[in-house]
């Protein structure tokens, strides 16, 4: 396992956890999901030393980490932008919500990474 490859893969769900508060809206915001998991499934192919799943599955994980912190430490300007988000969470606490969500939400991405990753691995020539 690279986990350095990971960790370094994992900054852009820091970075977009930050960018998803206030600046990207909830609408195209999964045109930016997809760019980042393309290039990070691209980056696994050539950098990772196998176990393509497995890397790609480890850095959406990292990335629900960052964004539940960064989302609920941010709540009210989150929710201030993500009207529909807002919505969801009735009758428990939003940020009780959030934690419940994010794991959930990062193992449903890690899958896709994860394949988006092994795809890639059948794709890409690995650099020597």
């Amino acid at each position: 396992m690279n986990w350095k490859l990971i960790f370094q893969l994992s900054v852009f769900g820091l970075i977009m956890a930050f960018a998803t508060i206030s600046l990207i809206p909830e609408k195209i915001e999964p045109v930016f999901w997809v760019i980042i998991f393309a290039f990070c499934a691209y980056v696994i192919a050539k950098a990772a030393p196998g176990k393509y799943f497995l890397h790609g599955f480890l850095v959406s994980l990292v990335n629900c980490v960052w964004i539940t912190a960064v989302h609920c430490f941010f709540y009210d300007s989150y929710v201030a932008h993500h009207h529909d988000m807002a919505a969801m969470y009735t009758g428990i606490h939003p940020r009780k919500m959030m934690l419940v969500y994010g794991p959930a939400f990062g193992i449903m991405f890690g899958l896709v990474l994860g394949l988006f990753a092994f795809i890639a691995s059948k794709a890409v020539k690995k650099t020597a």
